[in-house]
C-alpha cells in the first residue's frame, strides 16, 4: 500500500508532556505502518517551547494551538491541507474532544477510538470542564454513524453502539505490548514481602484511593502487605493525605512519581499483584503488561479493565468501588502461593497474544478496507 497518503488526527504526540497510553498506541501502530509505506501526516497539538513540525517513527507531526485549544486549529488545518493535495485517508483519533470529522471532509473516513468518558468526566474535572466534554460526546451517534471505525475494546464497541453507531461499521483491534520488554522475575525475583503496585496517572478517576482502603482493611486482618504507587499526576497529594488520613505509615504505601520504562519492566516483574481500579478505561494496558511480567491483577470489573484481565486465570475483577470484596480477592492471591504462581502462568499465555505487530497489521487491514471497501459493510 505504498504511497498512500494519511492524515491522522490526535491531540497530542508522544513528544507533549502530557501523553499518556494513547499517545503509545498511536505511535507504537502507525509507526510501524509508516516503515511499511503509509505516508502519515500527524496534526497534534503544541506546548510551551514544542517546535511546529517534527519527524517521530517516520511520521510527519504539525503542531497547531495547545492541548486545550486544540480542536478550533486543528480543523482549520485539516481542512486547509485537504484542499491542497490528494490524501487518500482521514483517521481521527477521538481522544477527549470530538473533531467530528464526517461534517467538514469527504475524504474516506476512519474513526479510532480508545474510550469515551461519559458520566466519569465529572468524577476527574470541575464541572465547567466536565460539562462542556460530556455534551460534546452526546451527538457521537448520529454524526458518526455510518463512519467505519475501530474500538480498542469489546466494552469500548459496546458503548459506541449504545451510543447510535451500527455494530457492522465496528471492528475491535486491541492495543499491542512491548513482549520483549517484560519478562517475569521467578518467585526468588519477587520483592521479600507482599508488595502490591499501581502504575499509571495520578488523576482522580483513576481511583487510587480504593486500593488504599483496600490496604487499610488487609492491615485490620493482620495481613501485612505495602503499596508501591508509580506514577505522576496532580492528585497525589491528595492521595498522600488519604494514606495518612487512614494510618497507613510510610512504609506500607511508597509514591515513587514517575519511573522510566525499565524501572516499570522490574516493578510488574518483582511485585506480588498488580491493581487498578479506575471506573472505565478503553483498555486498560498495564494489566497486559502486569500479564506479561508473570503477575496476577486485581482490578475492578469496569468497562476496558474487563477485557484485559481475564477472571480467575490472570487474576480477579471485583465490583467497581465494594472495597471489601477488593480487599478480599487481594488477600487471597497474597494467602496463596500456588494460586499466585498459577494465575502467573495463565498471565504470560494471555499476553503472548498481543503484540504491537498484531495491532498494526490489523489497522493495515481496516485502512485498506476503508480507502477501497468491499460489501462487508452494507
Amino acid at each position: 500500500m505504498s504511497g498512500r497518503r494519511v492524515l491522522l488526527l490526535n491531540w497530542l504526540d508522544r513528544e507533549n508532556p502530557k501523553a499518556g497510553g494513547a499517545e503509545v498506541h498511536l505511535h507504537e501502530t502507525f509507526g510501524r505502518l509508516a516503515r511499511r509505506g503509509w505516508e502519515i501526516t500527524l496534526l497534534s497539538s503544541g506546548w510551551p517551547g514544542a517546535v511546529p513540525e517534527a519527524t517521530l517513527d517516520g511520521i510527519r507531526v504539525r503542531r497547531v494551538g495547545s492541548r486545550l485549544s486544540y480542536p478550533v486549529p486543528a480543523v482549520r488545518e485539516a481542512r486547509r491541507l485537504l484542499a491542497t493535495g490528494s490524501w487518500d485517508l482521514v483517521i481521527e483519533d477521538l481522544n477527549k474532544v470530538p473533531l467530528f470529522t464526517p461534517r467538514w471532509t469527504r475524504t474516506p473516513l476512519l474513526l479510532l477510538v480508545h474510550h469515551l468518558f461519559g458520566t466519569t468526566a465529572f468524577q476527574e474535572a470541575s464541572l465547567p470542564v466536565a460539562l462542556p466534554t460530556w455534551l460534546l460526546e452526546k451527538p457521537i451517534g448520529r454524526i458518526y454513524r455510518g463512519v467505519p471505525g475501530v474500538a480498542v475494546s469489546v466494552s469500548t464497541r459496546d458503548d459506541l453502539v449504545q451510543r447510535g453507531l451500527r455494530a457492522q461499521d465496528l471492528r475491535v483491534i486491541p492495543n499491542g505490548i512491548d513482549l520483549s520488554s517484560f519478562e517475569p522475575a521467578g518467585p526468588q525475583g519477587r520483592f521479600p514481602e507482599p508488595t502490591l503496585l499501581y502504575l499509571g496517572r495520578l488523576k482522580r478517576y483513576k481511583r487510587v484511593d480504593l486500593i488504599l482502603q483496600a490496604l487499610r482493611i488487609l492491615q485490620a486482618r493482620n495481613m501485612r502487605a505495602r503499596l508501591l504507587v508509580a506514577g505522576k499526576g496532580d492528585h497525589r497529594p491528595k492521595l498522600e493525605r488519604e494514606a495518612h488520613r487512614l494510618g497507613l505509615a510510610p512504609d506500607r504505601v511508597q509514591f515513587l512519581g514517575f519511573v522510566s520504562e525499565e524501572e516499570k519492566a522490574r516493578l510488574l516483574a518483582r511485585t506480588w499483584i498488580h491493581c487498578l481500579t479506575s471506573p472505565k478505561e478503553g483498555w486498560g494496558i498495564s494489566n497486559l503488561e502486569a500479564a506479561a511480567s508473570g503477575t496476577p491483577t486485581v482490578a475492578s470489573d469496569s468497562p476496558g479493565l474487563r477485557d484485559s484481565v481475564v477472571h480467575g486465570q490472570t487474576g480477579f475483577l471485583v465490583p467497581h468501588g465494594d472495597v471489601d470484596a477488593l480487599a478480599t480477592r487481594i488477600g487471597e492471591i497474597l494467602a496463596d502461593t500456588q494460586e499466585r504462581e498459577r494465575m502467573g502462568r495463565e498471565g504470560l499465555r494471555f499476553a503472548a497474544t498481543f503484540s504491537w505487530d498484531r495491532t498494526a497489521a490489523e489497522m493495515e487491514d481496516a485502512m485498506q478496507e476503508t480507502v477501497a471497501p468491499t460489501s462487508r459493510r452494507t
